[in-house]
C-alpha cells in the first residue's frame, strides 16, 4: 500500500529531462515515505546520480517538480570530489555543521546584550533561538561526537589538527561524509558512500545509519550495504522509477515475480494479436464481415504492448580452463616492505595452496595493494622472499590502469591482444558485457574514463591463460549486473585467487580464507568474510579482556605468554618441516612437467607422416618415449607421497 501524502517527505512529480537527443527521464514520479531508507539502483547510465542531483537542488528538470514539504535539513554526498577549505579538519567540520557559525552568533549577541539598550528584548529572544539551534547541533558535545565519527571513518587522533589540503582525494571524501553526518540532516542523499571506505569503515557507517531517524536515499553497488540499510529499493529503468518495499534481496525476488507475470501477460497478448490479425487477414475482403474486421482493427490500435523490463539478453562470463600448477602456489617468507622510512609490514610469512580463494583485507593504508603486488612479483620486497610454485601462471589486475593497458591502442586492439581461444563474434559479445559496444570498441584507450579502463583491463584478464589470479579492487567500476556475472565466473574459476575488494557480499560469497593485514603483520582466518568478522570481534574482545587483567568473572587472567610462545614454536616447526618437503617436491614437479612435455612432443612427432616414413626415426622416438615413461613411473609415486605429507602438515594447522 502506498503511504498517504502526509507521510511523504519527498515527492517527485512527473519530471522529464533530456540531454540533447537523449531522453533520460520521462514523466518520472516517486513518493518517498518519511523515515524510509531507499536504495536507488539501475544500470550504468540510467540516471541515478542525475536524479540525486535533482533531489538535492543542484539541477533542474526540464519539466515536473520535486517537493520536500516543511523545513528539512538536507545532507548531500556527491560521487565526485568537491573542494574543501584548507583549514584544520576539526575546524572544517564545525564550519560545515553550522556549529562555528552559531557560536560566533551567540558571542556577538552576548556582547550586545551586555551593553543593554532598547533592543535588549529582541537580542535576548534572538540569543535564545540561536542557542536552541546550537543545542540541536549538539554544539556543546560536538568535538567529542566529531572524534567518534572521525575514528569510525578511519582517521587518527593526530589527523584532527591537519589541514584539509594535506589529505588525498579519498580521504577528502571521508571528510565530506563526516561533515554531512555531523550536520544533523533530516534527509540524506548519498551517492556511492562506500566507494572510498575500507570494510571496517563500512561496518561503522552501517552502524551509524541504523540509528539515523531521518530519510535516506543512497546509490550503492555494495549489495551487503543495500541489504542491511534499505527499507525500500527504487529501480530506475526505461526512463521511469519503480519503488519496491523491503531489502535489496526482497526487491530481487519481487522484481523476478513481476517479470514472470509480465512475460505471461505478453505471451497471452501476442497470442490474442496473432488470432486477431489472422481474422482480419482472412475476412478483410468479405462484405458480410466488414464491421467485425473494422472492430478488430480498432481493438488492435488501442492495445498497449506489454514491455518486459530488465536486460534484453543474458551474457555468460567464464574463465578458460586453467593449466594445473603445483600444490604450493606461492610461498612468502619473512617478507618486509618499506617505502623510505615508512614500514608497511615486516616478517610476514604464509603460503598459498592450489585452488584457494583468498581475500586480503585491512584498513586503508594497511598494505593490501602492496602485498598483492608482492605476491604477483610486480614489486620486490625490502626483505624476505616471495616464490611461485611449479607451473604458476599469473594474471594481475592493478588499480593503476597504466599497468594493465597500452594507451596507444584502441579498445578492440586491446581486446584482440588479450589472446585466448574466443573468435571475433563471441569476443565482441563479451566486450558488450563489459559495456563496450558499437563504435565504443574503436575508441582510443587514452580517452577512456577511469571506469572504462578498469573494465577493459578486467576483460583482458578474463581471457588470459592463468592459474593464479591476483585482483586489486576489480569490481569498483562495474554495475550490479556485471558484478554478479563476474562473481559467478570467479566462483567457477578452477585456479587460485587472491583478491582485494571492499565489496563484502562479493567476499562473503567468494573467499574461503581471509588474510587481514594489521599493525604491520597479518592474521589468517580460514573461512569467509562473515566468519572473519565474528572471529576478529572475539579475538579483539579477548585482547581487551587480557589487557585489563580481569576476566569476565572478575578473576585475574593468567599470563598466557608461555602458551602463545608454544603455539608460535609449533607453527614454526610445521613451517620448517613443510619447507624441507617443498625443497624436494619443487624440483620433482619441474622434472615431471619436463618429462610430460617430452612425451607430448614425441607423440606429436609420431603422428607426422614424414616421421612415420622413417623407421629408424620412429624406433628412436619410441625408445625416447619409453625412457620418459619409465622415469615418470619412478617419480610419480614419490610425488604422491610428498603431496600426502604436505597435506598432513597443512591439516595440523587447522
Amino acid at each position: 500500500m502506498e503511504p498517504k501524502d502526509g507521510q511523504n517527505v519527498i515527492r517527485v512529480n512527473d519530471i522529464t529531462l533530456r540531454f540533447g537527443e537523449r531522453l533520460l527521464f520521462d514523466n518520472l514520479s516517486m513518493n518517498v515515505p518519511d523515515g524510509a531508507r531507499v536504495g536507488l539502483v539501475g544500470l550504468n547510465g540510467s540516471g541515478k546520480t542525475t536524479l540525486l542531483r535533482i533531489l538535492s537542488g543542484g539541477m533542474d528538470p526540464d519539466d515536473g517538480s520535486v517537493v520536500i514539504p516543511g523545513r528539512h535539513r538536507l545532507g548531500y554526498l556527491p560521487q565526485d570530489l568537491v573542494e574543501l577549505q584548507d583549514i584544520p579538519l576539526l575546524a572544517l567540520l564545525r564550519e560545515r555543521a553550522g556549529v562555528a557559525d552559531a557560536e560566533r552568533e551567540m558571542e556577538r549577541l552576548s556582547q550586545e546584550i551586555s551593553e543593554g539598550g532598547p533592543r535588549l528584548p529582541d537580542l535576548l529572544r534572538r540569543h535564545e533561538e540561536v542557542q536552541r539551534r546550537f543545542e540541536a547541533l549538539e554544539g556543546y558535545a560536538f568535538d567529542s561526537l566529531a572524534g567518534k565519527v572521525l575514528t569510525g571513518l578511519g582517521f587518527r587522533d593526530a589527523d584532527r589538527t591537519r589541514r584539509c589540503g594535506e589529505f588525498s582525494g579519498g580521504w577528502k571524501m571521508r571528510i565530506l561524509l563526516a561533515s554531512i553526518l555531523l550536520g544533523a540532516p533530516d534527509i540524506l542523499l548519498l551517492d556511492e558512500p562506500t566507494n572510498h571506505l575500507d570494510t571496517e569503515s563500512m561496518e561503522w557507517l552501517e552502524s551509524w545509519l541504523s540509528g539515523f531517524r531521518g530519510t535516506m536515499i543512497a546509490v550503492a553497488h555494495d549489495r551487503r550495504f543495500l541489504d542491511r540499510m534499505c527499507t525500500h529499493v527504487a529501480e530506475l529503468e526505461n526512463r521511469s522509477v519503480t519503488l519496491y518495499r523491503g531489502s535489496y534481496s526482497e526487491y530481487l525476488r519481487e522484481r523476478e515475480q513481476r517479470r514472470e507475470e509480465a512475460l505471461r501477460n505478453r505471451e497471452r497478448q501476442e497470442a490474442f494479436i496473432e488470432r486477431t490479425e489472422s481474422f482480419i487477414e482472412r475476412f478483410r475482403y468479405k462484405a458480410t464481415k466488414a464491421a467485425q474486421v473494422q472492430s478488430r482493427i480498432k481493438t488492435l490500435e488501442k492495445i498497449e504492448i506489454v514491455e518486459i523490463d530488465g536486460p534484453k539478453k543474458s551474457v555468460n562470463i567464464r574463465f578458460p580452463e586453467c593449466p594445473r600448477s603445483g600444490h604450493e602456489v606461492v610461498r612468502v617468507t619473512d617478507v618486509g616492505k618499506s617505502y623510505g622510512d615508512v614500514s608497511v609490514f615486516r616478517n610476514v610469512s604464509f603460503s598459498i595452496n592450489r585452488g584457494e580463494k583468498i581475500a586480503l583485507v585491512g584498513v586503508n593504508g594497511a598494505g593490501k595493494s602492496t602485498l598483492s603486488r608482492l605476491i604477483a612479483r610486480q614489486e620486490a620486497p625490502t626483505s624476505g622472499d616471495v616464490r611461485h610454485g611449479h607451473n604458476v601462471r599469473v594474471a594481475f589486475f592493478s588499480q593503476e590502469s597504466t599497468q594493465n593497458l597500452d594507451y596507444r591502442r584502441s579498445v578492440w586492439q586491446e581486446a584482440l591482444d588479450a589472446g585466448g581461444p574466443l573468435l571475433e563474434g563471441p569476443r565482441r559479445t563479451l566486450l558488450g558485457a563489459f559495456l563496450f559496444s558499437g563504435d565504443d570498441i574503436h575508441k582510443s584507450v587514452s580517452v577512456l574514463s577511469g571506469g572504462e579502463k578498469s573494465r577493459l583491463a578486467l576483460f583482458k584478464i578474463l581471457l588470459r591463460d592463468s592459474n593464479l589470479l591476483i585482483l586489486d579492487e576489480p569490481t569498483n567500476h562495474l554495475d550490479m549486473t556485471t558484478r554478479e556475472l563476474f562473481q559467478e565466473a570467479l566462483l567457477e574459476y578452477s585456479g587460485t585467487l587472491v583478491i582485494v575488494s571492499h565489496d563484502r557480499f562479493f567476499l562473503d560469497s567468494l573467499a574461503t580464507r581471509i588474510i587481514e593485514i594489521r599493525n604491520g603483520g597479518i592474521r589468517d582466518y580460514p573461512g569467509n568474510y562473515s566468519y572473519f568478522l565474528g572471529k576478529r570481534a572475539a579475538l579483539d574482545a579477548q585482547a581487551q579482556e587480557q589487557g585489563s587483567g580481569v576476566s569476565p568473572a572478575g578473576g585475574v587472567i593468567a599470563d598466557d605468554r608461555t602458551k602463545k610462545r608454544s603455539e608460535a614454536e609449533r607453527r614454526n616447526e610445521r613451517y620448517r618441516r613443510k619447507r624441507i618437503v617443498m625443497e624436494t617436491l619443487t624440483p620433482l614437479e619441474t622434472e615431471i612437467a619436463a618429462l610430460e612435455r617430452e612425451q607430448s612432443e614425441t607423440d606429436g612427432l609420431l603422428c607426422t607422416p614424414d616421421v612415420l616414413a622413417d623407421s629408424r626415426r620412429v624406433q628412436d622416438l619410441m625408445l625416447l618415449r619409453s625412457k620418459a615413461s619409465a622415469r615418470l613411473d619412478e617419480l610419480l609415486p614419490k610425488w604422491e607421497s610428498l603431496m600426502l605429507e604436505i597435506e598432513q602438515i597443512d591439516g595440523e594447522d587447522s
